[in-house]
């Protein structure tokens, strides 16, 4: 049983203690630090979680094989390096870091350290996500030759003011830091890196100043296009679908597998519904610290991920194409 102490215990901090908590036989929470602890107090006390004053007594902390971050985006960068300089495993929610050098800066301490850093892109241990890269990559639907993905929600309606990812240094490029970072990673790994892109991030209908239609153009390395949306102010919504040349393949809500071939009329429908993704991945960085196997998400491409973003908000801004690192 790998022991956690989790810094950032609001909404979804508790979601991810909530997929593990005196339900897993791989990992536990048994230490914690929010930044608004009266709030938290009662919850972390119904889950045995010692809710601790600062960060530092988590890092501090001997009996805590790993440190799990729910934490504002702009804190990752600098949580991750204070971890590996107390020798802890890191799990960190996405977006992994706002900026590509303070993510290659992060992912160096912790490979110098010689520690496992495991990134929360759960959407790639979901069963229909695995099977359609499994159809993309054994040749079934032919040659890739585009992707269409879509990652939708509400979040920016119901953001006050007072929230911390109602800003645009928390949220550039509006809902592509909550949401689309996810549907970006999804491709990645399906598709692999991408080459170059144009993008168009605008503000129509959010109460706070952040964007709330975001969209890019996508060209990746192998020559695939592909394009990529997230919207923060409609109904929840996640579709990918890639087209080969002997038919195409589409998720929808995470759990529903469509493909149909060129040739015949049939249909094939699976559903996946029922899986757990939170506890999914926190399991796996418990497998990862246990040395049993490599964590699913290379940091690598975690890093590719926010080059992309930066280069959604530069080619956004400008105008303009912009060339992936």
């Amino acid at each position: 049983m790998i022991k956690c102490g989790i810094a950032g215990c609001g909404k979804w901090g508790q979601v991810l203690i909530d997929s593990v908590q005196g339900i897993s036989d791989k990992v536990t929470f048994t230490a914690g630090v929010t930044g608004r602890k009266e709030r938290a107090a009662d919850y972390c006390a119904a889950k045995g979680i010692d809710l601790r004053d600062d960060f530092q007594e988590l890092l501090d902390d001997p009996e805590l094989d790993g440190i799990v971050l729910a934490t504002p985006h702009s804190q990752h960068a600098e949580q991750v390096m204070l971890a590996a300089a107390a020798g802890k495993p890191v799990f960190c929610e996405k977006p992994f870091t706002l900026d590509a050098d303070d993510a290659r800066r992060a992912v160096a301490a912790m490979e110098g350290a010689g520690l496992p850093l495991c990134i929360g892109f759960n959407r790639r241990f979901l069963p229909a996500m695995r099977k359609l890269k499994g159809l993309v990559q054994s040749g079934s639907l032919g040659t890739i030759i585009h992707a269409e993905g879509n990652i939708s929600g509400n979040g920016a309606l119901r953001y006050g003011p007072e929230h911390w990812r109602a800003s645009r240094d928390e949220s550039p490029a509006g809902g592509m830091t909550a949401m689309g970072v996810h549907m970006m990673d999804s491709m990645i790994g399906i598709l692999g890196r991408v080459e170059r892109l144009r993008a168009v991030s605008e503000r129509h209908a959010a109460p706070t100043d952040i964007d709330d239609t975001t969209f890019a153009s996508l060209k990746f390395e192998s020559g695939v296009t592909g394009v990529m949306t997230t919207l923060f102010a409609t109904r929840r919504l996640w579709r990918v679908q890639v087209f080969g040349t002997l038919g195409w393949a589409e998720v929808r809500d995470e759990t529903i597998l469509e493909v149909r071939m060129i040739d015949g009329d049939e249909v094939s429908v699976e559903d996946f519904s029922g899986f757990d993704m939170e506890r999914a991945e926190l399991e796996a960085f418990a497998d990862t610290l246990s040395g049993n196997v490599p964590y699913i998400v290379p940091n690598e491409d975690v890093v590719h991920g926010i080059d992309i973003l930066n280069a959604i908000e530069r080619a956004a801004a400008e105008g303009s194409e912009v060339a992936l690192p």
